[in-house]
């Protein structure tokens, strides 16, 4: 039996009439029995969540569902931010085992490390092909957690997004699991036999050249190759084009490399985190991350322009492979969207022009988890995307 997937995108407040005809409607595409189903909805359907999830579950056939609140939603083709709906996808992945784990703010705090959360999912690397992650963004040590999370489970990618409920409002972040809203801090489903792929798009471009750090402490560089960092910066700004200086205002960003055994650094080579702060006298510049000595650092240029050109280059590289999707989540920044592209429906759209109108659904939000290189990273401003193929 061939994998395949169905999916809606309902936009509207909750009716129990419409919630069961997409639910019918996107069963009836995936044509059989769903292995899972990944919902995303907006927070006014919180109040009757849990006859949403009975109904989908019912009216779907879904005998796994997991999802959590978006501010915005994805479908084919569509984007909806700060709509009122549900997205909703099924797929159906023969010689596939699903393991839904459950995490609590608790467990992140104490955790001991990776052989705990080894022990703890019960699961070992050869256990999991991909994760798929939702998590609250309002839990402490998400960060330290997911770095644990890269050494228990080694190249194996986590693809995923934090939940875009109301801010400051634990309670509109909640997860979903099965038929019921949870106040988990992390859900994660891993995936065993299917083929998931990702795509992370930070949507900068590399300007200026690489360079080694040679001082750091915390977060502060304070030289690269032996200059001050300030001036490193001052000079890849001075050394752009008149447009993209325009375009670089407020848009420059440190990438630090991913991989110091990569010998030409391109786009996707880094790690793209904000430029917090620069001081000319003391030359250093203070990045979103903790930098070392040893590691290579170059400035990184993110506007409308770039974005775009960095999602349809890794789709269409992404398509060239062996085996095409059939079906995608997507998790995309809240800060991308038509504010920052100045049209509607780029992410998804991007995709559906790369890929065709393959059944897909996704939301807005708070932060997007995403391999780059070997490790999964919490990102911003990204679009991060599960692939599955045949």
């Amino acid at each position: 039996m061939p994998s395949c997937a169905g999916s809606r995108l309902f936009l509207g407040a909750f009716d129990e009439k419409r919630v069961v005809a997409a639910a019918e409607q996107a069963l009836a595409e995936c044509g059989g029995q769903p292995t899972c189903g990944f919902l995303f909805v907006s927070t006014d359907w919180l109040p009757q969540i849990g006859e949403a999830l009975d109904l989908i579950r019912l009216h779907g056939r879904v005998p796994l569902l997991v999802g959590t609140v978006g501010g915005g939603l994805v479908g084919t083709w569509k984007e909806a931010e700060g709509s009122s709906g549900m997205s909703l996808l099924l797929v159906r992945l023969p010689q596939t085992t699903l393991t839904p784990v459950s995490i609590s703010a608790a467990q992140i705090e104490g955790s001991t490390g990776a052989s705990y959360w080894r022990a703890l999912t019960g699961l070992g690397r050869d256990d999991v092909d991909a994760w798929i992650v939702l998590a609250n963004p309002f839990v402490a040590g998400l960060e330290q957690w997911l770095a644990e999370w890269n050494l228990a489970f080694p190249r194996v990618p986590s693809i995923g997004g934090l939940a875009s409920g109301f801010a400051g409002e634990t309670a509109e972040n909640m997860l979903i699991l099965d038929g019921a809203a949870t106040d988990a801090a992390v859900l994660a489903l891993a995936v065993k036999g299917a083929n998931v792929r990702t795509i992370v798009s930070q949507g900068c471009k590399p300007v200026g050249e690489p360079f080694t750090i040679t001082r750091a402490e915390e977060n502060l560089v304070y030289s690269m190759g032996s200059r001050p960092a300030y001036q490193v910066l001052s000079d890849t700004f001075n050394a752009l084009s008149e447009d993209e200086k325009e375009r670089a205002r407020g848009n420059l960003f440190a990438g630090l490399a991913a991989s110091e055994y990569v010998a030409d650094l391109k786009r996707g080579d880094f790690l793209v985190r904000n430029l917090l702060g620069a001081d000319p006298q003391t030359g250093a510049v203070a990045i979103g991350a903790r930098a070392r000595t040893g590691q290579t650092l170059q400035y990184q240029l993110r506007d409308k322009i770039t974005a775009h050109a960095d999602l349809a280059e890794l789709a269409q590289l992404s398509g060239r492979g062996e085996t095409t999707p059939f079906a995608l989540l997507v998790f995309s920044c809240n800060g991308r969207g038509r504010n920052f592209f100045g049209v509607p429906n780029h992410d998804a759209t991007t995709l559906a022009e790369t890929f065709g109108p393959i059944p897909s659904a996704g939301f807005f939000c708070n932060g997007e988890i995403g391999p780059i290189g070997d490790a999964s990273y919490l990102h911003g401003y990204t679009a991060s995307i599960a692939l599955f193929c045949e």
